[in-house]
């Protein structure tokens, strides 16, 4: 019989997963995650990221386990790892699942070249509803814009249904020992900033499907427009479950299709809800065909922008001390839980690109150090749209208010008094904008503006016509 190593990397469940059912079926299955550090370079797991891969491989574990099987766990090359499993257990084929971003693809290449002649390397989907190789515009390129994209897709015949996890499956016995978690000193220690994310967070695939039922029971009636309310839980908070494939794509898919055809007047919020999948599969498709945009702009243009990058500033808004509220919220936010939503994920990103003329960059590696979904497409083009640099992008004069977006976003104030305490007894209409407060206001409310809570690093005006004046420039160049 076959022994066929399964190499986990974003795919952390047993369920739906091509590759694990191929071999299944022909025979002992060795399940294999490696810790390849050195080759993903910059794009090794963030701090936030560490945490959810442990509590992650754990969950993986305690399934693989409970069918009688142990999950092996490696650190180190990738290749000379499968090399040596290969070898000690008489492994005739490496299966995975096909990733994306540009390291893990040369990665694939790697194990093809090293093990052409020995055993058989085997790749499948499963990361996407739609590999990004077969969506194409009628000139046969890639999309760039994301409307025609997803219209496209939604024309294509509808996603597979997911696989269930193999009934029966035959465990290898792993060759010697296996690294535990605790080698791996993946969870931060002195200081525990995670300490509380347990209450926040249940990594795994029962955790996903736990996040899924909810979303669809409870919680889409209201997504299309209460998404945009970062007070309200109107969102699925599903992205971490996907970014470390603890619930596949095409199980999202159906179960909210299946909501929509029991419930129609659900359809509208399910149709919305999948265009965000959608954004998702745009971001994969940009990544795979134009594999420098985590370091390069999509627009060429762009890399002559006058980016000014204050190392002070930048750290003003890591720590959530802009002065503008709904940013601090943001970024507080942040820091705190390992999540930001989505509505302030744009806003404060606009405001570090185009307020404080910031590199993109310098944002995209601060969330993908603190984000718990840090995901290597979709983090780099949600910067890149955000700073009008990408694909798709908001036009280069949309540079959103902070004042404005907090007044129409958060009415009521909830979300600044949940994360911005210190100036959560003023009044709802200075509550955006502290600095107009007149002294009495701040007074009753025990706010001393540059100590207590800090005046705003920029003027919204002349920022906003600093960047103008940048973008003229490139455009003009």
């Amino acid at each position: 019989m076959t022994t066929t190593i399964y190499l986990f990397r974003n795919d952390l469940r047993l369920a739906d997963l091509p590759g694990l059912a191929a071999a299944a079926a022909n025979g002992p299955v060795l399940p294999v995650y490696i810790l390849d550090e050195d080759s993903a370079g910059e794009r090794a797991p963030g701090g936030a990221s560490r945490w959810w891969l442990h509590h992650s491989l754990q969950a993986l574990a305690a399934e693989i386990e409970a069918s009688g099987g142990q999950l092996l766990l490696r650190r180190g090359d990738t290749v000379s790892c499968l090399r040596e499993l290969a070898d000690a257990s008489s492994a005739d084929a490496i299966h995975l699942s096909r990733s994306y971003s540009p390291w893990e693809t040369a990665l694939e290449q790697r194990l093809h070249k090293a093990f052409e002649s020995s055993v058989e390397v085997k790749r499948f989907p499963g990361v996407l509803l739609h590999e990004p190789e077969n969506i194409a515009n009628q000139a046969g390129e890639p999309f760039k814009v994301f409307t025609p994209f997803w219209r496209h897709c939604r024309r294509q015949n509808e996603p597979g249904q997911p696989l269930r996890a193999p009934s029966t499956i035959t465990w290898a016995e792993i060759p010697g020992t296996s690294d535990t978690l605790a080698d791996w000193a993946l969870l931060p220690q002195k200081p525990d900033w995670a300490a509380h994310w347990p209450k926040l967070w249940t990594p795994g695939t029962a955790g996903a499907r736990h996040a899924l039922e909810q979303f669809l029971r409870h919680v889409i009636q209201n997504y299309a427009s209460g998404r945009d309310h970062p007070a309200e839980e109107a969102t699925s908070r599903l992205s971490p479950h996907l970014r470390f494939g603890e619930i596949s794509p095409r199980e999202i898919w159906h179960k909210a299709r299946e909501l929509a055809a029991r419930n129609p007047q659900r359809q509208e919020q399910v149709d919305k809800f999948l265009s965000e999948l959608g954004w998702r599969e745009f971001s994969y498709h940009l990544l795979f065909h134009f594999p420098t945009i985590p370091e390069q702009p999509f627009k060429a243009q762009f890399a002559d922008f006058p980016w000014l990058g204050s190392k002070a500033q930048l750290r003003a808004w890591q720590c959530g001390q802009t002065g503008y509220p709904v940013v601090d919220a943001g970024m507080r936010e942040l820091w705190h839980t390992g999540y930001m939503h989505n509505r302030i994920r744009m806003v404060t990103a606009s405001f570090l690109t185009k307020h404080l003329l910031t590199h993109w960059r310098a944002g995209e590696r601060w969330f993908w150090d603190t984000l718990v979904d840090a995901d290597p497409a979709s983090n780099t083009c949600s910067w890149q749209w955000v700073a009008g640099s990408g694909a798709d992008a908001s036009p280069y004069f949309r540079i959103f208010n902070p004042v404005t977006q907090g007044e129409k976003f958060d009415t009521g104030g909830d979300y600044v008094r949940r994360w911005v305490p210190e100036i959560a007894g003023l009044p709802d209409r200075y509550l955006h904008r502290p600095w107009e407060a007149p002294a009495e206001a701040l007074s009753a409310a025990g706010i001393v503006l540059g100590e207590s809570y800090p005046f705003p690093l920029v003027d919204h005006r002349e920022a906003r016509e600093a960047a103008l004046t940048g973008y003229q420039q490139i455009r003009a160049g």
